[in-house]
């Protein structure tokens, strides 16, 4: 294996301060010890841009360098420009991604987790999702992806809807989670991210229940949405829950014209014209300020 040499005069090519000593015996390595500083330097996953800033080559030629060490299996292929590299003892049916959670900043970034993976972390609800939910400024063409056997579901956001995260450690890898408060809102713009809506009432009940429960976070946060949904439906479900009368009447004072579905995927005939707000018939009680 080769030592990692910083190497600081004008004739380093490597934004990780591999020296052009070190590149030069790399580019006379045989292929597994090229692979072996690769991934000393990348991680868990690997791009072509890390294998070429390593081995000191072109993109062109680390992607056939990629696709070689990948058709002796040595990596598995994850999507187009990433890999992961394969342990001796996996079989190969398993997955070569430990930890999906990983994947996040390498595919989706800019963006976050949130939805009902958040809610999950964030003790908001007991139900485990499989569907890992994303947010990204990406532009995405399908809400559905499956990378290594594990489902995303990814909703494009605009860059101004980047706020409200926290930062978590995954070994050497950093990513973004929408913090509590955020999940929240996220939750009541788009029910479906949660479970759908019975499911993101069940958060708001968990919610209101914490300790470090900020509903005017919660507010300025649906504020800074511009969905005029949001408090429809968080003044509806927050008063049903009790929520405190203050949080209830800031959410009224910031209705917006026109109506709204308490769930845009559900049949909702019955109108609660307090809140604007068209709910399904199965909400029985829903129409006390009719």
């Amino acid at each position: 294996m080769y030592p990692l040499l910083v190497y600081c005069n004008g004739n380093t090519s490597s934004i990780w301060g591999i020296g052009v000593d070190t590149m030069n015996r790399l580019a006379k390595a045989k292929p597994r010890e090229q692979l072996a500083a690769v991934l000393r330097m990348s991680g868990d996953l690997v791009r072509v841009e890390d294998a070429a800033r390593v081995l000191g080559i072109s993109r062109y030629s680390a992607a056939k360098s990629l696709a070689r060490w990948e058709s002796r299996r040595w990596l598995k292929r994850l999507k187009r420009g990433l890999y992961a590299p394969i342990p001796l003892s996996l079989t190969t049916n398993e997955n070569v991604v430990e930890d999906p959670w990983t994947l996040v900043p390498e595919v989706f970034a800019p963006g976050y987790i949130g939805g009902a993976t958040a809610a999950h972390h964030w003790d908001l609800t007991e139900q485990i999702f499989r569907t890992i939910f994303v947010y990204t400024t990406r532009h995405v063409r399908t809400k559905e992806e499956t990378i290594q056997s594990f489902p995303f579901y990814i909703r494009h956001i605009p860059e101004d809807r980047m706020f409200g995260t926290s930062t978590l450690w995954r070994g050497r890898t950093k990513i973004l989670l929408s913090d509590v408060h955020r999940t929240v809102v996220d939750l009541f713009d788009d029910p479906s991210a949660g479970g759908g809506i019975r499911h993101v009432e069940g958060c708001l009940r968990s919610y209101l229940a914490v300790q470090d429960a900020d509903l005017a976070r919660v507010i300025e946060y649906a504020e800074r949405l511009k969905n005029g949904a949001v408090f429809k439906r968080l003044g509806f479900l927050g008063e049903r829950l009790h929520a405190p009368a203050g949080f209830v009447a800031a959410c009224a004072e910031r209705l917006t014209k026109g109506n709204a579905k308490l769930d845009p995927t559900l049949p909702s005939p019955r109108l609660v014209k307090r809140w604007r707000l068209a709910v399904p018939d199965s909400w029985k009680d829903a129409s006390t300020h009719d």
